[in-house]
C-alpha cells in the first residue's frame, strides 16, 4: 500500500543543516509517509548524510544525479517519485514541529474541498534563534473561487516569502499544475493557481520553522541573474522578464482551472488590477529586455 503522505526533499550542498531537518521530519507524530530525497549533484557531505538516514529508516528513499540540474527540476523530480495521497515539499535547512503532519492531515479530513493546508511560520536564524513570526494571510476557508483569487493577488501584490508552499497539498490537484516553473517566484504563481482549485486552510499554530541564514537561496543568490541560474542553469545568461512570466502563468492558470466561464472572466478582471499595480515593473522588464543585447556586447568586450 502506498503511504498517505509523500515528502519530497530536494537538496544541493545542504550538509550544514540537513541532519536536523531530517530528524524533524522523521520525528513526526504522524508516521504514514515516505521521505524522498533528491541530491542535485552535491559536492559536500550531503550524499553520506542521506545514505546514513536511508539505512536507518526504511521510509527514506535517496536519489542522486551527478550534476546540478537546477532547483526547479529537483523540486519537480521529487514530486514525480511521490505515491502518496498528500504531498509536501521540505527544505534541507527548515524544521517542522512534531505535530505538523498530523494537524495538517486532520484538517484535510475536516475540509474535503481543501487543496493546501499549512501551519503558521516562525523564522529562525542559523543558530535556531527566533527572528520573526510573519503572517502568511492565506487562510481561504469557505470562500468562493473568485474571492480566493482576488485576496491572493492582494496579498501577493508584489513578491513576498511563500511560506505556505511548504505546507501539505492534495497530490491529485498539485499534479494538474506546472508545479515549480524555471523562473523567479514560480512558487508564488503556483499558490495563485491553486486558489482556483480549492480552499487553503491555515493551522493556527507555528509548526513550521523556516531558517533564514547566509547560505539560504534568497541570500546566496541575491541578484536576478544568479537566481535565474539557481532555478535552471540552462537559463543562465538569458534575459528574464519576471513580471511578464508571472502574468502569463496566471493567465494560463485561469484557462486550466476547473471553473465556469463567468468565474474565469471575473478572475481575469482581478488580474487587470494586478497589472495596474505592477505597471512600473512590467515596463522595466520590457526596457531590460530591449537593452539586453547591449549589455551582452559590453560584457563580451570586458572579457576580451
Amino acid at each position: 500500500m502506498p503511504p498517505r503522505l509523500s515528502i519530497g526533499l530536494p537538496v544541493f550542498n545542504g550538509a550544514d543543516f540537513l541532519p536536523a531537518a531530517l530528524e524533524s521530519l522523521l520525528g513526526q507524530t504522524f508516521d504514514d509517509f515516505e521521505l524522498i530525497i533528491s541530491d542535485n549533484g552535491s559536492s559536500d557531505e550531503t550524499p553520506e548524510i542521506c545514505h546514513q538516514f536511508a539505512a536507518r529508516d526504511d521510509r527514506v528513499q535517496f536519489h542522486r544525479v551527478d550534476q546540478n540540474r537546477g532547483a526547479a527540476w529537483n523540486y519537480n523530480h521529487v514530486f514525480s517519485l511521490a505515491r502518496g495521497q498528500y504531498f509536501k515539499w521540505a527544505s534541507h535547512d527548515d524544521l517542522c514541529q512534531p505535530t505538523f503532519f498530523e494537524q495538517c492531515i486532520q484538517a484535510f479530513e475536516a475540509h474535503p474541498n481543501a487543496v493546501l493546508v499549512y501551519p503558521q511560520t516562525t523564522v529562525i536564524d542559523g543558530a535556531g534563534n527566533v527572528t520573526s513570526q510573519p503572517s502568511d494571510d492565506l487562510d481561504f476557508t469557505n470562500l468562493s473561487v473568485t474571492t480566493r483569487f482576488d485576496q491572493f493577488l492582494k496579498v501577493y501584490r508584489y513578491p513576498r516569502s511563500c511560506n505556505p508552499v511548504f505546507g501539505i497539498y492534495r497530490s491529485q490537484v498539485l499534479a494538474q499544475t506546472p508545479r515549480i516553473a524555471p523562473f523567479i517566484a514560480s512558487d508564488m504563481t503556483l499558490l495563485g493557481e491553486l486558489t482556483l482549485w480549492g480552499e487553503f486552510i491555515e493551522i493556527p499554530a507555528r509548526l513550521f520553522l523556516r531558517r533564514d541564514h547566509a547560505k539560504a537561496s534568497v541570500r546566496a543568490y541575491n541578484s536576478y541573474r544568479e537566481r535565474i541560474a539557481w532555478f535552471d542553469p540552462s537559463q543562465s545568461g538569458r534575459p528574464q522578464m519576471a513580471r511578464w512570466q508571472w502574468l502569463q502563468a496566471y493567465l494560463k492558470a485561469i484557462y486550466r482551472a476547473p471553473i465556469s466561464t463567468a468565474e474565469k472572466l471575473v478572475c481575469r478582471y482581478y488580474l487587470l488590477t494586478w497589472m495596474v499595480w505592477n505597471t512600473g515593473g512590467l515596463a522595466k522588464d520590457l526596457i531590460k529586455a530591449g537593452l539586453w543585447p547591449f549589455f551582452q556586447r559590453s560584457n563580451k568586450k570586458d572579457r576580451s
